[in-house]
């Protein structure tokens, strides 16, 4: 059985399980919004957080699109080729396959 549809089927149920996603989403998206301005993936967890929101209420689904297409925006004006986008996030994927493969063996 689906654990949400088991924890939703009473109305006490519903109100936990939107009060946890609300807590869980929102820490998530408070984490997002402090890695905006401190270093790390702002709007990738700031996007998860909206995510996991939007699952119970819709104006985080709201939220969310217009927060990706901000983001969008953002990148059209960067400017740079998607191949080289693509080029630089495999060669980020591969360092870190490196990089954990010598910290396995040399560790």
């Amino acid at each position: 059985m689906n654990l949400r549809r088991f924890i939703k089927r009473t109305k006490a149920g519903q109100i936990i399980w939107r009060v946890f996603i609300g807590v869980l989403g929102g820490s998530i998206t408070v984490l997002g919004a402090i890695a905006l301005v401190a270093p790390g993936p702002g709007v990738l967890i700031l996007l998860a957080g909206l995510g996991i929101l939007a699952s119970e209420f819709a104006w985080a689904s709201r939220a969310m699109n217009k927060t990706k297409s901000m983001a969008q925006s953002a990148s059209d004006k960067v400017g740079i080729p998607t191949w080289i986008k693509y080029l630089i996030f495999a060669g980020a994927a591969v360092f870190s396959i490196v990089a954990i493969i010598y910290y396995q063996m040399y560790t």
